[in-house]
């Protein structure tokens, strides 16, 4: 009820009404009959953004919390490593590291026959597994220093607690340490998720199609410059309003206090 009185408030009816005109303008006055011909590899597309965006996310945040566990309370020897991979990946522009990968380390494999002829071969000739390790890699760096300041941030009194009792050490971080870190910086997360769905369309610059790339191609056939990019905007807006709904419902599932 209190969701509809806020939707219901004059400025967001004044909002929607006038994105329902400017959508209905667009409907009736823009050009769409290229949309049946390039839906299915629009859809394709998509898939393509979609499971990017998924890999590189997960496999990002695994290696971000060793990298800010390193950093938290790690020796030298990790942590000055840790440290030093995050500042090089958020230093540089993420563009050049998929170039890097993809024009530096992939111009490298063709020179090795063994890798040639390596049942990888199929997969390391291909563009995607860079753009993947692109990806991931400029997650991992960016979620790295968040984990960082998220371990650094737990109570240390629940820690000396849970080790007075003799909890041991991997028991304490899988179940006070890394929950709570994780929990702390929920909307850090999802705010970071949304830029990684952002940084999806400079895979197409390594001949990756995914849906900007569909966009691209529409634009270079048909001469139509407006409208896909329209529904390309629209795509994303759907996509990161969906990622921003899922992290808030895993902020409102934690634990409720008593009274």
């Amino acid at each position: 009820m209190t969701g509809l009185k806020s939707l219901m408030q004059p400025h967001r009816l004044v909002l929607m009404a006038l994105f329902g005109a400017f959508v209905l303008w667009c409907a009736l006055s823009m050009r769409w009959d290229w949309l049946p011909k390039y839906a299915p590899l629009a859809l394709q597309g998509l898939w393509t953004t979609l499971w990017i965006l998924v890999v590189t996310t997960v496999l990002g945040f695994l290696l971000a919390v060793p990298l800010g566990l390193a950093q938290a309370i790690g020796p030298w020897y990790l942590s000055a490593p840790a440290r030093i991979f995050c500042t090089v990946i958020r230093g540089t522009p993420l563009l050049l590291q998929i170039w890097l990968l993809y024009y530096g380390l992939g111009s490298l494999f063709p020179q090795f026959p063994w890798i040639r002829s390596s049942e990888l071969w199929p997969y390391l000739r291909q563009a995607w597994p860079y753009a993947v390790l692109a990806l991931t890699l400029s997650y991992a760096g960016y979620e790295g220093e968040v984990m960082r300041g998220a371990f650094s941030g737990v109570a240390k009194g629940q820690l000396e607690s849970a080790r007075s009792f003799g909890m041991p050490r991997f028991t304490m971080f899988r179940r006070i340490w890394l929950p709570q870190a994780i929990r702390n910086v929920l909307p850090t997360l999802g705010g970071e998720t949304i830029l990684q769905l952002k940084a999806t369309p400079l895979v197409a610059t390594i001949t990756v199609v995914e849906i900007y790339a569909v966009s691209s191609r529409v634009r270079a056939d048909t001469f139509i410059v407006y409208e896909p990019l329209l529904l390309l905007a629209l795509v994303y807006m759907v996509i990161a309003a969906l990622i921003g709904l899922a992290f808030k419902r895993f902020e409102n599932m934690g634990p409720t206090t008593r009274r």
